[in-house]
């Protein structure tokens, strides 16, 4: 297992459509034994592979949740459909949401609070289940990144310039830039034992 580096937004990975998995082979239990291996590091709660640079429809979490499913877990080629968002304005201190590729960085975002899922294990089995709340967001979140999608393209307009002011003030936005986790000061203030890190996601 290997602590990769999290590219950061403006990598051309993050914004395509990563590929289907075809074999579930060990080059590929690899690659998932290094996105757990990287996600914890991270003090992330998921992790999708064109996040460390490798454009397959991979994403594992470490999250606890509600619905009776693995606090830890790894989808291969996912499914996921949520509930339509409640109407009006995410409020900013229940509904910040943060991203590995964005790192130190969190905008409200309003999500379905219930999320269908369904995809594959690492033995290549399938695997279906209900997600709601917290748990929800994260299945939508790392779908997102399989899509090509960051959670900064879904932010309404008031978010999305201030997310945009941070992007470039940072220097992001275009290609060569990652971060490796246990380098240095974790982004999200993970290293005061006191912050909740439930919300980065």
């Amino acid at each position: 297992m290997t602590v990769r580096s999290i590219v950061i937004t403006g990598e051309p990975v993050l914004h395509q459509r990563a590929a289907a998995v075809e074999v579930i082979d060990d080059q590929i239990r690899t690659l998932v034994a290094d996105l757990f291996e990287t996600m914890d590091a991270a003090n992330g709660v998921g992790l999708a592979a064109p996040q460390i640079g490798v454009g397959l429809r991979i994403f594992t979490w470490g999250m606890a949740n509600d619905d009776g499913v693995p606090d830890r877990g790894v989808l291969i080629n996912p499914y996921v459909t949520a509930s339509r968002p409640r109407p009006g304005r995410p409020d900013p201190d229940e509904e910040a949401e943060g991203c590995l590729s964005v790192p130190g960085q969190s905008f409200a975002l309003r999500r379905g609070e219930v999320a269908q899922v369904s995809g594959q294990d690492l033995e290549g089995r399938e695997v279906s289940f209900t997600a709601t709340g917290w748990f929800a967001r994260c299945m939508q979140h790392e779908y997102d990144h399989l899509g090509g999608f960051l959670y900064l393209d879904r932010l309404d307009d008031k978010w999305s310039r201030r997310a945009r002011k941070a992007v470039k003030a940072a220097g992001w936005g275009t290609p060569g830039h990652s971060w490796l986790p246990g380098a240095g000061p974790d982004p999200f203030g993970h290293d005061d034992h006191d912050h909740d890190h439930d919300h980065d996601l």
